[in-house]
């Protein structure tokens, strides 16, 4: 970090957005901006980003906090109305593939992550649409064959015999 001539800090622009959004605006009157169009300037941004905070997050838990935010995905309408199930079943070939899928489904239901799956698809379909290239898949993911059936990654658990409560432990 830099100094002035009286050994304060100047922040770099990563250090002012930092203490915006992580809720630490007090430090802002700490800042030493270099010239007068630095200082006209963050006085604009901090204005706008500060009027923006609902402080009232702060007094939540982090379950609070999760519960809320899980009801805001962004997608549009048409994927809230997606049935995952019947999309997913409707790709299964044998009685073990559908099993999985019920058995993996109940458990995406039981820890209320249906959301997630609808938002899964929205992006796959956006990327796919956008001609966006992801990673064929990592870690735990590639143990949950509904994932694979949703094309977030490419690796069929099943014919790998992987444990889909690997996934989701």
């Amino acid at each position: 970090m830099r100094t002035d001539k009286f050994l304060n800090p100047i922040f770099n622009e990563a250090d002012i957005f930092d203490a915006l959004y992580s809720g630490h605006q007090s430090a802002l009157s700490q800042i030493v901006a270099e010239d007068s169009y630095e200082i006209s300037q963050l006085s604009k941004i901090s204005e706008t980003i500060i009027s923006k905070i609902d402080e009232s997050i702060y007094l939540l838990s982090i379950n609070e906090y999760d519960t809320i935010n899980q009801a805001k995905w962004f997608m549009p309408e048409e994927y809230y109305n997606f049935n995952v199930q019947d999309y997913v079943l409707s790709k299964c070939k044998t009685d073990i593939e559908i099993n999985r899928v019920l058995d993996e489904l109940a458990e995406f239901k039981n820890r209320n992550l249906t959301l997630l799956l609808q938002w899964l698809k929205y992006f796959v379909d956006t990327c796919l649409s956008n001609n966006i290239v992801w990673g064929v898949g990592r870690g735990s993911s590639v143990s949950s064959y509904v994932l694979y059936l949703l094309e977030v990654h490419k690796i069929n658990s099943i014919k790998y015999n992987l444990d889909w409560h690997d996934f989701l432990r």
